[in-house]
């Protein structure tokens, strides 16, 4: 992010503080990749909660997402900027509904969300470009991360992915 947009947004700021990923999203290269990796501490405590504890704290940062990004966005003057990354932690969190946190899951879990993210199948695409403001910027990045969590799933339940 150029200096010019960094003086637009405040890490002081709960909305850009969290609309940036806790700050992931300034790294100026590849920031969706930090604002992915910025999810794995909070899904590993995440990993304590019952399965309807990590479901509901999933929902509820997918839906207060929208106001962080729309802020965020707002500030910037820009529509879904790469360096808003809170759809990023919450299409992780997506991710690993009812599924087991281990290292590998994590790991594997990481690269299928950040598959579907970047290059973007239907209907993510479509999402992408049709639907803005906060619910746009959020949206795909959930829909990506509900498509990690079938094909994780799906592995998964194939017994071929060792849970350790």
């Amino acid at each position: 992010m150029d200096k010019q947009l960094r003086q637009r947004v405040s890490l002081l700021k709960p909305d850009h503080f969290l609309g940036l990923g806790f700050g992931s999203g300034l790294i100026p290269f590849m920031p969706g990749t930090w604002g992915s990796l910025a999810a794995v501490p909070l899904l590993i405590a995440m990993s304590f909660l019952p399965e309807v504890g990590y479901l509901a704290v999933t929902v509820f940062c997918c839906v207060i997402g929208v106001r962080f990004c729309q802020k965020t966005s707002d500030a910037l003057g820009l529509h879904d900027h790469g360096s808003i990354v809170w759809d990023e932690i919450a299409g992780m969190m997506v991710v690993f509904i009812a599924l087991p946190i281990t290292p590998l899951t994590l790991l594997l879990g990481f690269l299928l969300f950040r598959f579907f993210d970047i290059l973007k199948p239907w209907p993510i695409r479509v999402l992408d470009q049709k639907v803005h403001g906060g619910f746009g910027i959020m949206i795909d990045d959930i829909i990506a991360g509900a498509l990690a969590c079938l094909c994780l799933h799906l592995i998964v339940s194939t017994g071929y992915l060792p849970l350790f």
